[in-house]
Order: C-alpha cells, then sequence, then structure tokens
C-alpha cells in the first residue's frame, strides 16, 4: 500500500508534552461505527464486558540514551537492541562520523567501543565499565528515551523517570515505553476487578525503531526493527480460558497486540512465545486473537497508524483522528487514547 494514504494533517500543538495529572485523567475517544463517544479512561471499565481479559506488556524502560563524546565531539546515542550484557546496537547522531575502533566516552566509568556499523544506520557498542553492572551505570547517567516529539533539555527533566514508566513495569529491556499502560493507575485497576475484567501481562521490549520514520513510498518495501518478546504458558492458557468462556482480548496498546498476535495460532487460540518478533501489520491483515484495542494517538505515516488503520479500516480511523484534532485530543507518548474495536465487529 502507498505509505502516503496514512498520511494527515496534525498540529505541532498536538502531540504532548507532559501526560495528564493524574494520569487516569487523560480523555479516551471510544470509536463506533457510526459515532465516536469522548469519555476519561477512568472510565474504561464501562465499555468493557465481565469476562473480557485486557492484556498489559510489562516492560520496563531503562535510561537509554547517552550523551558522551568522540574525542571532542559531541556523540548522542539511544541504546535499541541487547546483544549481551555489555554490547548493544544503539541508534547514533552523528553516526556517519563514528567508524569502527572509535570510543566514546559517556561518563568517568562507562565508555563503549564501535565495533560495527549495518546498512540499516545502527552501531554496535561494547560497553567497558569500571564497577557496576551497565544496567545500575545507566540508572546513573543515563536519560530516558523520550521520542523526539517531546522536548527536553539533553539531560532530561527528573518527573519523566516516573511517567514514563507502567503501573506494571517489572522486566527491564525496552528503550521507549507502552504508552497505552501510562493511563493505568490502582484505582483504575480496581474499577476493572469490580466489573469483572480479568488481566495478564506479556512481556515485549520496545525497541527504539519504533520512532523511526518510515522513508519508503509502498509499505512492502519498509523493514520494521525486531523486538524481544515472551509470553508464558500460564499467561497464553489464561487467555484461552478467557476466550473459552466467552470473554474478548483487548490489548493494551500496539506493543501488547503485535506480541499476541505474533504467538496467536491460526485456530484463534494463543501459544506460549519467546523470541524475537519482527510483525508489521497493515490493512489486509487478517486478526487471530486481539478482539478490542486500548491504544494512544500516533503520528502520522506511521508504523503504528497503519497498525490501528488494519485493525479498525482506515476510513474509520482517519475519521475518529480528525474528530480528536478538532476536539483537541492531545497525541503520541503523553497523550490521550482511543478504544477500538476490530473492524468486523465494531461494537463496543
Amino acid at each position: 500500500m502507498k505509505v502516503d494514504l496514512f498520511d494527515f494533517e496534525l498540529p505541532q500543538t498536538s502531540i504532548a508534552q507532559h501526560p495528564a495529572s493524574p494520569k487516569d485523567t487523560a480523555r479516551l475517544l471510544v470509536v463506533g461505527d457510526q459515532a465516536f463517544e469522548d469519555t476519561c479512561v477512568l472510565e474504561l471499565a464501562a465499555h468493557l464486558r465481565a469476562n473480557d481479559i485486557l492484556v498489559f506488556n510489562d516492560t520496563k524502560v531503562i535510561p537509554a540514551r547517552l550523551v558522551g563524546k568522540r574525542g571532542e565531539a559531541g556523540v548522542e546515542v539511544t541504546l535499541h537492541k541487547r546483544v549481551s550484557a555489555d554490547t548493544w546496537y544503539v541508534f547514533a547522531r552523528p553516526a556517519k562520523k563514528l567508524k569502527i575502533g572509535d570510543t566514546v566516552h559517556f561518563a568517568d566509568d562507562l565508555s563503549a567501543d564501535v565495533c560495527e556499523k549495518t546498512d540499516s544506520g545502527e552501531v554496535l557498542l561494547h560497553f567497558s565499565r569500571t564497577d557496576d553492572p551497565l544496567m545500575e551505570t545507566l540508572q546513573r547517567v543515563g536519560v530516558m528515551p523520550l521520542p523526539p516529539y517531546i522536548k527536553r533539555p539533553k539531560t532530561g527533566e527528573a518527573q519523566d523517570g516516573n511517567d514514563y514508566q507502567t503501573l506494571f513495569a517489572t522486566h527491564l529491556g525496552a528503550v521507549a515505553a507502552p504508552t497505552a499502560g501510562l493511563h493505568f493507575t490502582e484505582r483504575m485497576m480496581a474499577s476493572l476487578t469490580d466489573r469483572g475484567i480479568k488481566t495478564a501481562r506479556v512481556t515485549l521490549h520496545v525497541g527504539a525503531g519504533t520512532f523511526l520514520p518510515v522513508k519508503v513510498e509502498d509499505t512492502r518495501d519498509h523493514k520494521m526493527h525486531s523486538e524481544w518478546g515472551e509470553i508464558s504458558a500460564e499467561t497464553a492458557a489464561a487467555i484461552n480460558q478467557a476466550r473459552r468462556n466467552g470473554g474478548r482480548v483487548v490489548a493494551v496498546g500496539t506493543t501488547s497486540l503485535r506480541l499476541l498476535e505474533s504467538a496467536a495460532q491460526d485456530n484463534g487460540t494463543l501459544a506460549a512465545f519467546s523470541g524475537d518478533t519482527d510483525i508489521f501489520i497493515t490493512p489486509g491483515y487478517r486478526f487471530k486473537i486481539v478482539d478490542v484495542l486500548m491504544s494512544n494517538f500516533h503520528l502520522p505515516k506511521s508504523t503504528l497508524f497503519m497498525l490501528v488503520s488494519a485493525f479498525a479500516g482506515l476510513k474509520r480511523m482517519k475519521a475518529a483522528y480528525n474528530h480528536a484534532i478538532q476536539s483537541g485530543y492531545r497525541f503520541y507518548s503523553y497523550g490521550d487514547a482511543c478504544l477500538l474495536a476490530r473492524d468486523e465487529d465494531t461494537s463496543l
């Protein structure tokens, strides 16, 4: 499909720079077939059914952005994908000036050697440190890797350390937050329990590739970066049981949906999963397991807008996004959310 089909006008003022406070007071657009309902994230339970199962991504964001120097030249890197405890693929600026064998110094006790440069623009760094494990060192010297659309000083803002983690964040490894999960609070979870709605967790370590623009003209020519994910046998069994009981699978965020669909079987059941996925979902994809999607609002021509258009229909999503823009909804990581039913079943 032509990438231009997924373009729309988005004012810069629509991109949220900070989350709602409290987080569960963000707006929620319920997207029906013929009408839209403007409500609040805190009211999510009212739009779900007993026996539905919400699936959260419990990955935890690491402070993956580092500022350093190669000689006297400044270098900024964002960790992208783990190869080993001390070796990561990164996106670097300026990547073109880095050469294999160069050393980048980030702090007195943290430096990295350039081992490889890929055709896709990634750089492989091997980190050297004096005392603490790399993850502990990053907690001291790294910055939360907010997307480039959120404007921050290079040293970041302290509050982002909490704002950019979900209530479920457990397993370190993501370099971008599963942002639909940012809205959930303890009082929201209580309201879901009161309504008889079940929950489950999966892990997908979101990579920085989620921020990369689509530079090709046709979606068939775009290469997705792979991300590591895991679904336990227990989680798969719980989701399969919920479906047998008549409940719907509600993916909280596109990351949960991508992992669930990667592990789904053609007969509509879910299998345990552990490994990489580079699934790229565009209109025409046949969904196997996810019935409802809660998602933030995404940017024009992004792979994430392509995904929600595949899920709920391109025409319907363009109309929903136009309504959101005209109604002052806030977009992207710190923005508001929408609730979508699959295109062949538009009832919520």
